[in-house]
C-alpha cells in the first residue's frame, strides 16, 4: 500500500502525522454545521490542514508502516524519505499531488505549498455513522392557497333550492348569536355567584382566625384571676375617656376583667373597664386618649415597662 494510505489510517487516531522531510498533516475538531441556504446538515468532523515547516521525524509514521509492512525501522525510514523526495519533485515541476481521502497539494506562484483538504472522509471516530444530509424545507399554507385560488377561478351555480337555503342562513346566524349570548350570560351569572360565595367563605374564615388570635394573645382564664401585687414605677395618664384606648387584656369572665382594673389602679394606672367587644370578651384599658399621637406614645411606654402584649384600639 502507498504511504498516503497509512497516513489516512493514522489520522483517525492522531491529530498530527509527520512525513519526514516533507511536512505534517494536522487535524482540528470542527463542530456540526447547518447551512440555512441549502438546508444541509454537516456532522462534527476533523478538518485536515498541512504544514510544510514540520519536516522532522517523530517516528510515528515510520514505526507504523514498518510494523504493517514487516520491515525494519531503518529500511522503512529510507523508503519514506524516497517518497518525500518524489513528492517534492512532482510539486516543483508544477504538478498537483493528489492524496486520496486526504487532499490535494500544489505550489503557488511564490513557491508556497497550498493544500485543499478532502471532505469525502470524516476522521472523527465519534461521528461514525453520521453523514451529511439535506432536509426538505417544510411548505405551509400551500393547500389553503390552492383552495382559495380555485374558488376564485370556478363560478358556483346557485339552484332555486340552494337560493332558498341561502335566504335562511342570515336568520340562522342571528339565532346562533342570540343563543351564544344567552349561554354566556348564564355562565357569567354562575361564575359571579361562585365568586361571591367564595368571598363570603374567605371573610368567615378570616373572622374565625382573628378571634382565635385574640383569644391566644389575651387572658382567657375561666377561673377567678388572682393577680399578685407588684411594685412598679407609676406611669400616669394625663387624659381619660377617649376614642384611642391602650388595651391591657380581654377576659371571658367579667369578674376577671374587674379584678384586672383594680390591680392596674393599684399600680397607678388610670385603668377602666370599657365593655364587651364583638367576640364577647370583656375589655380592660390602661387608659384612653382623644389624641392618637399621645395614645401611641403611651402605648410604647406600656410595652417597654408593663406588657409587650398591649395594643391600641380606636373607636369611632
Amino acid at each position: 500500500m502507498g504511504t498516503e494510505h497509512y497516513i489516512a489510517e493514522l489520522l483517525y487516531r492522531y491529530n498530527c502525522v509527520m512525513v519526514p522531510e516533507f511536512g505534517a498533516f494536522l487535524t482540528q475538531l470542527k463542530s456540526a454545521v447547518i447551512n440555512d441556504a441549502s438546508n444541509s446538515f454537516y456532522p462534527p468532523s476533523k478538518v485536515i490542514s498541512f504544514n510544510e515547516q514540520l519536516t522532522s521525524n517523530d517516528g510515528l509514521l515510520v514505526s507504523y508502516m514498518a510494523d504493517a509492512e514487516k520491515m525494519s525501522y531503518e529500511d522503512m525510514q529510507k523508503q519514506i524519505a524516497a517518497v518525500s523526495l518524489k513528492w517534492k519533485k512532482l510539486l516543483k515541476e508544477g504538478n498537483r499531488l493528489n492524496l486520496p481521502n486526504i487532499g490535494e497539494l500544489w505550489l503557488n506562484k511564490e513557491g508556497k505549498t497550498q493544500f485543499q483538504p478532502s471532505y469525502q472522509v470524516n476522521y472523527l471516530t465519534s461521528s461514525f455513522g453520521l453523514s451529511t444530509f439535506v432536509s426538505t424545507p417544510i411548505s405551509r399554507e400551500v393547500l389553503k392557497e390552492e383552495v382559495v385560488e380555485l374558488e376564485e377561478k370556478i363560478p358556483f351555480m346557485i339552484t332555486p333550492e340552494a337560493r332558498k337555503e341561502s335566504t335562511l342562513r342570515p336568520y340562522l346566524k342571528y339565532a346562533a348569536v342570540i343563543l351564544l349570548a344567552i349561554a354566556t350570560g348564564f355562565t357569567g351569572y354562575r361564575l359571579y355567584n361562585e365568586k361571591v360565595y367564595d368571598q363570603e367563605l374567605v371573610r368567615q374564615e378570616a373572622n374565625q382566625q382573628v378571634s382565635k388570635n385574640i383569644q391566644e394573645a389575651t387572658f382567657f382564664n375561666t377561673a377567678p384571676l388572682e393577680l399578685p401585687a407588684v411594685s412598679l414605677n407609676v406611669i400616669t395618664n394625663k387624659k381619660s375617656g377617649g376614642v384611642h384606648q391602650v388595651i391591657a387584656g380581654a377576659f371571658r369572665i367579667q369578674e376577671n376583667a374587674e379584678k384586672k382594673v383594680l390591680q392596674l389602679k393599684e399600680k397607678g394606672y388610670d385603668a377602666s373597664y370599657i365593655g364587651v367587644n364583638q367576640y364577647g370578651l370583656h375589655m380592660v384599658a390602661y387608659g384612653s386618649f382623644d389624641d392618637a399621637k399621645e395614645a401611641l406614645n403611651y402605648l410604647r411606654k406600656i410595652k417597654q415597662s408593663e406588657s409587650p402584649e398591649a395594643w391600641l384600639r380606636s373607636v369611632k
